[in-house]
């Protein structure tokens, strides 16, 4: 009998032993780190929702938008009943996600809702500009976003350079249903201060006045953003320049070549149309 006790006495110290062993110390800090990256990637994948959401919306937006008949006139109540629903959803999703941006994780997630803030800046800033042919400012850009997300520089930057495209699109269709520049009179230049085309080419201007540097995320874009834009500037003057030399000739349902041979690019691309 005693032999039976002292062997279940051993049993019993052996499993304190080895149950001692497997509770390592560095456990509930692994489980620490697990649950912190459980929780970036949570987050991080909120983030990139809502930043693809909000450029679908967004895009919708500039696509109704392009309707638009009239320059420096509030837009029409028919194309604002369809995207004011479309604002309410993009500021909603925008705000869903306001507790995971703040502190450091603004600088962290950054890329990750970069892409969505871009594209919304470009579609508030065309809308601003075919209601006003006024450029929005930054401060007035900022206050469209809800408050505890930050606009960048670079965000609102790449959003001009994108807005400028829409611009042309815009110009394009106005002078083909119109047969004038928007902001200008019929076959002559514009009596007003400015048009749409100078406008563009103020833009153009500040634009290659910017030093991008070497750090920003604006610089990864920046060459190519402007080459696009200089492209769309042409193919407005090309438009403007057929429409006043060729203006009287022109058939009916004639439409401004928005080739870029002219320029000397040769590259024959066709104006992208809805």
């Amino acid at each position: 009998m005693a032999g039976i006790k002292r062997k279940h006495d051993d049993g019993m110290a052996e499993d304190k032993t080895s149950s001692s062993e497997t509770k390592s110390p560095f456990l509930p800090v692994f489980e620490g780190f697990r649950a912190q990256l459980d929780e970036h990637h949570d987050r991080r994948e909120r983030i990139i929702k809502v930043s693809r959401d909000v450029t679908a919306q967004s895009k919708k937006i500039i696509f109704a938008v392009q309707r638009v008949r009239e320059l420096g006139k509030p837009i029409h109540p028919s194309i604002s009943k369809q995207t004011t629903p479309m604002y309410t959803t993009i500021r909603d999703l925008l705000q869903s996600i306001v507790p995971d941006l703040q502190g450091i994780n603004a600088y962290r997630y950054r890329s990750n809702i970069t892409g969505g803030i871009q594209e919304f800046m470009e579609a508030v800033v065309f809308q601003h500009y075919l209601e006003t042919q006024h450029i929005m400012k930054f401060e007035e850009a900022q206050a469209q976003l809800p408050e505890g997300i930050s606009l960048t520089y670079d965000d609102f930057a790449l959003g001009l350079f994108d807005m400028t495209g829409e611009l042309m699109r815009f110009a394009i269709t106005y002078m083909a249903t119109n047969g004038q520049l928007p902001g200008g009179s019929r076959g002559a230049q514009s009596s007003q201060k400015s048009s749409i085309l100078t406008d563009m080419q103020d833009l153009r201007a500040a634009f290659e006045g910017l030093d991008a540097g070497k750090v920003s995320s604006l610089s990864r874009d920046f060459e190519n953003k402007l080459k696009t834009t200089r492209q769309s500037v042409e193919k407005v003057e090309n438009g403007v320049y057929q429409m006043i030399v060729r203006g009287k000739e022109r058939p009916k349902g004639w439409k401004p070549d928005t080739s870029s041979e002219d320029t000397g690019r040769g590259s024959g691309e066709a104006v992208e149309s809805y």
